[in-house]
């Protein structure tokens, strides 16, 4: 099914509420057209494209709720699915925790759809993959990578009047490039909503370049070092943390945002003054939809974290209720302040330290500290006297980003990411940080 146009997922969703005899109402249709391309050991692998649209209707009769999805929308189907919806809800137990669905509200519309993305064909993601490979050929190195694009509509509708629609693009792209002993590895990845903003040759020639220096890895004794994390190797580790900014997590005792003897760290200074985070729908570089799917709440531009005081939580609509605040919509994205510094200068102010390209297989230890674990890996250097002086071995590390995020020393340039490990569009810098914790060493390359 074509993705739908704004006129006619409103008719869909005004068809929807109009067969429900339920208390409340609500309507989430999204659909999608998703590309792909998939090579290794210089070879296109697979490719291929995906189309799908599907509808999803809630409804409740007093605290009592049901859903049924469905991707069938000729008028039979779509009654069907309401009243599958509601002989589920009368089944179900009531929910005590029940919040009703909003009232009407007014959603300012971000700028998440470029044409040229929705554009993408298969001859622009085979020549993606063909940049890495011919240049990987070259140097007699062997790549692999997966390029992905898609372009989306999101509508939402409620019995109280409520109604958003956007349309959305995005690609990711992820290369690996390895020498074809094994003893060499680079990486590099890409998101991005404007295809313009995107350049293939580039980011191969990063995982390129990295391959081929990479090779001969010394061993480092673990201890701490100073590091240079790379916007990629920040953001997997900040991701972890970011998804603990839960108001209701932090009162009842679940997380480093927890105080002793009950509530919550709000309005504490928990991190270096350089950390200023924030979130915000309308950025020009990680736009995301205005509204928040879960709770049909419209969003709004909040610091986060401000001059390393934590500014803000994320209040559920039933949270913020029985605590007496207001309920927003949760944040579609996480912004922090940088520098106009590039990686290349944090690596010149750097009399010794440690450049690491990307972190992985990361895994929490404590989530009251939020301790990580995992291990560095394609393209880990060590930097002498304001140079990278020679490749060194893969680490274990075992450190946590609070700490990291008081323990820095210089900011860089944000870079947009999606964080392995976070439901959120990033703008993240790369950083340096004193004292990073590497446990053991690791064979991996």
């Amino acid at each position: 099914m074509k993705n739908l146009s704004q006129e006619e997922a409103k008719q869909i969703c005004d068809k929807v509420l109009s067969y429900s005899t339920a208390d409340q109402c609500e309507v989430n249709i999204n659909g999608s057209r998703k590309g792909n391309i998939r090579y290794a050991r210089n070879a296109v692998s697979t490719a291929g494209l995906i189309e799908d649209t599907q509808l999803v209707v809630s409804v409740a009769f007093g605290k009592k709720q049901g859903t049924a999805t469905i991707n069938e929308f000729d008028d039979k189907s779509l009654e069907k699915a309401v009243r599958r919806a509601e002989d589920l809800a009368r089944l179900a137990p009531e929910n005590p925790e029940f919040m009703p669905t909003p009232d009407k509200q007014v959603f300012r519309g971000s700028e998440t759809f470029f044409q040229k993305t929705a554009d993408i064909d298969p001859e622009f993601r085979a020549q993606v993959a063909a940049y890495s490979i011919e240049n990987s050929k070259k140097n007699k190195l062997v790549a692999a990578g997966f390029f992905s694009d898609n372009a989306t509509f999101n509508a939402v509708a409620n019995s109280k009047g409520v109604f958003g629609f956007q349309r959305d693009t995005g690609l990711d792209f992820t290369v690996t490039v390895r020498t074809e002993d094994g003893r060499g590895s680079g990486w590099a990845k890409r998101s991005v909503g404007d295809v313009n903003k995107f350049d293939a040759r580039e980011a191969s020639n990063v995982a390129i370049e990295k391959a081929l220096r990479s090779v001969d890895a010394k061993a480092l004794e673990p201890g701490r070092y100073t590091v240079i994390l790379e916007p990629a190797a920040t953001s997997d580790l900040l991701g972890f943390m970011f998804s603990g900014f839960d108001a209701r997590q932090a009162d009842e005792g679940r997380s480093f945002l927890s105080k002793k003897g009950g509530g919550n760290r709000l309005g504490e200074k928990l991190f270096d003054e350089q950390v200023n985070v924030w979130s915000d729908p309308w950025d020009k570089d990680v736009a995301v939809l205005p509204w928040d799917g879960r709770s049909l709440l419209a969003r709004e531009r909040q610091d986060i974290i401000k001059g390393g005081k934590v500014a803000n939580l994320d209040y559920s609509t039933y949270w913020a209720k029985k605590q007496g605040k207001r309920a927003v919509g949760t944040p579609g994205n996480i912004i922090m302040a940088g520098t106009s510094k590039s990686t290349e200068e944090l690596i010149a102010n750097t009399k010794k330290g440690v450049l690491v390209t990307r972190t992985w297989y990361i895994r929490m230890v404590d989530p009251q500290s939020v301790l990580l674990t995992g291990l560095t890996r394609d393209g880990t250097f060590y930097i002498e006297n304001g140079k990278i002086k020679h490749p060194i071995k893969n680490f274990r590390f075992n450190e946590s980003p609070v700490t990291m995020l008081n323990n820095i020393e210089e900011l860089g340039r944000p870079e947009i990411l999606s964080g392995d490990e976070s439901q959120f569009q990033l703008l993240i810098p790369a950083m340096k940080v004193r004292d990073f914790n590497f446990t053991s060493l690791s064979d991996a390359v």
